[in-house]
């Protein structure tokens, strides 16, 4: 979280040294200081630092890679012919890629810290673990793989040893945190990166995350084929004793082959049910979401009929409530079949963390309904969802509105609480005032963007971007045209780059 630093005066009044004034001077000197504090404490959020918190960020300019701050100043040389990993925002690490082969793919690395001075420098060929769940690529925290007589091992970014360098190859289990899979001789175990310690020894030949969470445990496979799960706790929950385990668990429940038969077991291997359904798609409390015929409904754990399998689609939301989809729309209906939201969206979704459904409608418009099934927003697009800083901004006639996740609405004051400058748009023009409603930047811009987590604003004047620094002054006057930009977004004079996966900051 960003944090603001006050503004430091250089314009203290001094007193006027003659005597027969001293006293006067001394209390207009007492009345100015105190107005200057209140004035410091109270009238200049606009000169205040969004984040004082340092951000390193990768950045390309003239075919060249580097490293900026989130104050724009350059960190590392642009003299890098391969992107520069940063891989933890927050610390001044860098890994440079240096001798490139590109027909036998090899490579050498080197790290270094913000002076651009070497650092780790006794281990050999420092990478990080990066990892990815299809959408986003990030770096595993505060891990590193090394290199040492052809065999890897784990360090920690200060250099401390987590494992020996005595496996083949090391790498992040996909889309899982934490996960890291360890290789040797063929055979595969897995480290905690959480805890720095092999929690799966080095004997199967897969492992496989349960779910999308690594707390709900790992799928093992043997030799002979056969799948098991463990616990993070290392605990064997399953004996390698399935010819499948499904990725479906909810309530000590778990969906497995055995022999052919599709199976819902419990954590000591007890068949709870094996017939009255074609696959398990989902598990809430004790009851199922399954398909009969590609259709689905729900049964519970003695196999009675709760929703009649009929459905082209049906996700729990919560009590006793599922999102279906019935000749291609969506709607929301109970366990006895009422429909409490009629069948009109093209999708529909429940956002659990703030306890109510955003439900797609045509033309990209969106309908906001609280857990009551009452349409609080109605027609609106959906600009943001923050479920961290717990807020939604939605767009509606042209206009951003702010709701908090109770669905009240506010104002951006009121969320973007470490801000210094606050959007407002006057007679179809935009600018900005600071948070005691004084004016800052005039409304001037033909478009404009809330002030970013480091503390700049995007601006728009004649189709050209520019961007604003936390004080309202110009850093980069309204000439970029980012037309085909899908996000607009600044550090002093530098631009996200239009290929948003690279995370990456451009000019």
């Amino acid at each position: 979280m960003s944090r603001r630093r006050g503004r430091r005066y250089d314009d203290t009044p001094k007193l006027n040294k003659k005597k027969v004034f001293a006293t006067i001077i001394a209390i207009i000197v007492f009345i100015m200081i105190i107005v200057s504090l209140k004035n410091l404490f109270s009238n200049n959020d606009n000169t205040k630092d969004v984040s004082s918190l340092t951000t390193y960020l990768v950045a390309y300019e003239n075919s060249k890679w580097g490293v900026i701050d989130n104050k724009g100043n350059k960190i590392i040389d642009f003299n890098n012919d391969e992107m520069v990993i940063v891989p933890d925002k927050n610390k001044a690490l860098f890994i440079c890629v240096e001798n490139v082969n590109y027909s036998n793919e090899t490579y050498t690395t080197k790290v270094i810290n913000e002076k651009g001075e070497k650092i780790l420098t006794e281990f050999n060929n420092v990478q990080p673990i990066e990892n990815t769940d299809g959408s986003n690529i990030w770096y595993e925290s505060n891990i590193l793989k090394y290199e040492k007589d052809n065999k890897y091992g784990l360090i920690n970014f200060d250099g401390k040893e987590i494992i020996a360098p005595a496996y083949d190859n090391i790498y992040a289990l996909q889309g899982i945190e934490k996960s890291v899979i360890v290789e040797k001789d063929g055979k595969k175990g897995l480290v905690s990166t959480s805890m720095g310690e092999v929690i799966i020894p080095v004997q199967y030949t897969d492992i496989t995350s349960l779910t999308k969470k690594y707390e709900d445990g790992y799928i093992v496979k043997n030799d002979e084929g056969k799948q098991g799960i463990i616990s993070p706790d290392k605990t064997i929950v399953l004996e390698t004793a399935y010819d499948e385990i499904r990725n479906v668990t909810g309530n000590g429940y778990y969906v497995v082959v055995q022999n052919g038969i599709l199976e819902i077991v419990n954590k000591k291997g007890e068949v709870i049910l094996n017939s009255g359904f074609e696959t398990v798609v989902e598990i809430n409390a004790d009851n199922f979401v399954i398909t009969i015929g590609g259709k689905y409904g729900v049964i519970s754990k003695t196999g009675q009929t709760i929703i009649e399998a009929k459905y082209e689609d049906l996700k729990y939301a919560f009590s006793d409530n599922y999102i279906a989809k019935l000749n291609n729309k969506y709607g929301i209906i109970n366990t006895s079949s009422n429909e409490v939201v009629g069948f009109d969206y093209e999708r529909i979704n429940y956002v659990s963390e703030a306890d109510f459904f955003t439900a797609e409608k045509g033309s990209f418009t969106t309908d906001i309904l609280n857990s009551s099934f009452e349409t609080v927003l109605n027609s609106i697009i959906v600009s943001d969802l923050n479920i961290d800083d717990g807020y939604l901004r939605i767009r509606k006639d042209g206009e951003y509105k702010y709701y908090n996740l109770k669905l009240e609405e506010k104002t951006n004051k009121d969320v973007l609480t470490t801000n210094t400058l606050f959007l407002i748009k006057e007679n179809g023009k935009y600018g900005y005032e600071n948070k005691s409603g004084k004016r800052i930047v005039d409304c001037i811009y033909d478009d404009a963007k809330e002030q970013n987590e480091f503390g700049y604003c995007a601006v728009n004047k004649d189709g050209k971007w520019g961007v604003l620094g936390s004080n309202g002054a110009v850093i980069l006057e309204p000439n970029l045209n980012l037309d085909d930009y899908l996000y607009i977004n600044f550090i002093g004079d530098w631009h996200k780059h239009k290929d948003l996966q690279l995370n990456v900051y451009t000019k």
